[in-house]
């Protein structure tokens, strides 16, 4: 029975991309055969790697960046590479009920035809986000019906991932303060409203006659917490009210429990109507400290600072639940390479469970001068990933525990305003939860040694 995954790659360039793709197929239970004694400095003999793709192999994975290329520019595949491509291509030949065998993984901004006949393969994008590509991965594996292993088996890619990965750095039992990324609202009002009008053209006349208060448009409703929207108009014929075809209060307390409701707003319309005026109070909130904000490719908003809402660039915080302890700066922006400044961002979900609050996602944008961000999106991608590879979890850590420090009023607090008496208070910190088991994180500077030479200047001169 075929019931492997060959995956052939560049060493040692693609190796990173490689042992991360394997040990992750093998955690959902695929089955999966990586060339180990290579990435390892020894030596595998091609009859192995034969009988591999010859009988074992479902699909054959190849890792297709410019790096399957020698490096004198001649465009011309390594010799190693081109024999398991061609040697792929004829058990895919003589097995033609091997559906799609050959899929290639494309992994940066190479052509589609570094190789006769790769244009005509199956080709599956992992050049914008590697948690994408995986993801399309396992659709199509699921698809296909590739055999997995027995729940929970780990198999030689797994297990050599965690022998020669993890074993220097193991889960062991102490008292360790864990960061999440959900940020929670301390106080909000007792409710909301929707307000809806007879048509789409009354709901913008009285948003545009109510400009400085929190609302949310959503066809001809208007979400807010004030009530009493200013509705006056003035026209040729005098001076009439528009008068709203209906008014729901929505009692968040009875949102959060859950309730079923046919007619409008029912439980869904209700809750997406709420995160959009959440969403909406932190954009303005925002806006008010001077930040400016990045669309991406998601439609979400990435916000940061530039030097007119942070000048020094520097934060200074401190470590919750840590006493007799300096306080520790970072900075939020900086100087990256010469493609100009580099900036720390944040996008923020309005979530419900298992708070009331924000997810957050860290997030990394580029700017020539230090404001407007670079309207190129490949270029934005090119260097968040130049740069956060070289990042890891204490630095993000550090860096969104400086962000919510440094959008803080002088007592450090987020009151998010509502234009009623009750402003939406969010938490002076992220949540945080206590446990009984922790893990030694490998120093930066042995994690850096994946980096190749000039990567690792790179490194330095940016950190300068």
């Amino acid at each position: 029975m075929r019931d492997t995954i060959f995956i052939s790659h560049a060493t040692p360039e693609d190796n990173e991309f490689t042992v991360w793709l394997a040990s992750r197929l093998e955690l959902l239970g695929y089955k999966v055969w990586i060339d180990k004694k290579e990435l390892l400095g020894g030596e595998t003999f091609w009859e192995t790697i034969e009988l591999a793709i010859k009988n074992d192999a479902a699909k054959f994975l190849l890792v297709y960046s410019k790096n399957i290329c020698y490096a004198d520019g001649s465009g011309v595949v390594k010799n190693g590479i081109q024999k398991e491509i061609d040697f792929a291509k004829q058990v895919m030949a003589d097995n033609a009920d091997l559906k799609d065998f050959f899929v290639i993984l494309h992994m940066d901004d190479s052509g589609y035809d570094l190789f006769p006949g790769a244009k005509d393969l199956n080709q599956i994008p992992f050049s914008d986000n590697w948690a994408e590509g995986l993801t399309t991965l396992q659709k199509k594996l699921n698809r296909d019906e590739i055999v997995k292993s027995k729940p929970h088996e780990f198999d030689e890619a797994a297990t050599w991932y965690l022998n020669n990965y993890l074993v220097k750095n193991p889960i062991i039992e102490r008292k360790e303060l864990y960061y999440t990324n959900w940020w929670s609202v301390e106080d909000l009002p007792r409710s909301y409203y929707i307000i809806k009008y007879k048509n789409e053209t009354q709901a913008n006349t009285v948003a545009s006659l109510n400009e400085q208060v929190l609302i949310v448009k959503d066809a001809n409703c208007l979400t807010t917490f004030k009530k009493d929207l200013v509705a006056e108009v003035t026209d040729n014929f005098g001076t009439s009210q528009i008068k709203p075809a209906d008014i729901f209060e929505i009692d968040i307390s009875h949102l959060l429990q859950g309730y079923t409701k046919e007619s409008f707003p029912s439980f869904r319309d209700a809750e997406n109507h709420f995160k959009k005026l959440l969403k909406r109070a932190l954009h303005n909130y925002l806006k008010t400290k001077q930040l400016y904000w990045y669309d991406m490719a998601s439609k979400n908003m990435a916000y940061y600072h530039t030097y007119s809402s942070l000048p020094t660039s520097k934060v200074n915080f401190d470590y919750p639940y840590r006493q007799n302890a300096r306080s520790k700066t970072k900075n939020l922006l900086g100087k990256h390479l010469d493609i100009g400044k580099w900036h720390f961002a944040i996008s923020a979900k309005p979530s419900l469970l298992p708070f009331v609050g924000f997810n957050i996602k860290s997030h990394l944008v580029f700017s020539k001068k230090g404001y407007q961000a670079i309207d190129d999106k490949e270029l934005q991608h090119l260097h968040r990933r130049k740069k956060g590879k070289r990042m890891f979890n204490e630095e993000w850590r550090d860096l969104l525990l400086a962000f919510i420090k440094s959008i803080g009023d002088e007592n450090g607090n987020v009151i998010l305003s509502t234009n009623i008496e009750k402003d939406i208070v969010m938490k002076p910190n992220l949540e945080m939860y206590w446990s009984d088991f922790g893990y030694l994180d490998p120093k930066d500077l042995e994690r850096q040694e994946l980096f190749v030479e000039n990567e690792r200047e790179e490194f330095i001169e940016d950190a300068e």
